[in-house]
């Protein structure tokens, strides 16, 4: 099953509010799909398929080589730029 792991500094508020959108647009795309949310620091030992967070967030994934694709927002209340964004990482992995 597909991983995707949403990330912000702490792992509460933002990432979670990411992780119910990101649901909501998987579920519209018809992909089953294990989400979680995390801290950047739990991060660095993570594999999963798609990594989604913030912008300087995500630049600190770059950073620290992170396997896997990684979702950049810069603003995590546009669903539909998630989507969009989203699509595009589940597309160049062949899963949707």
């Amino acid at each position: 099953m597909t991983q995707i792991t949403v990330v912000s500094g702490i792992g509460l508020c933002t990432s979670l509010l990411m992780k119910i959108s990101i649901k909501s647009i998987l579920t519209e795309l018809a992909v089953a799909a294990k989400v979680n949310h995390v801290d950047l620091n739990s991060a660095k030992g993570m594999n999963s398929d798609i990594f989604v967070g913030t912008r300087d967030i995500t630049e600190q994934l770059v950073a620290q080589s992170i396997a896997g694709k990684i979702v950049s927002l810069d603003n995590v209340i546009d669903k539909k730029i998630m989507k969009e964004r989203l699509s595009v990482a589940l597309i160049e992995l062949n899963i949707l």
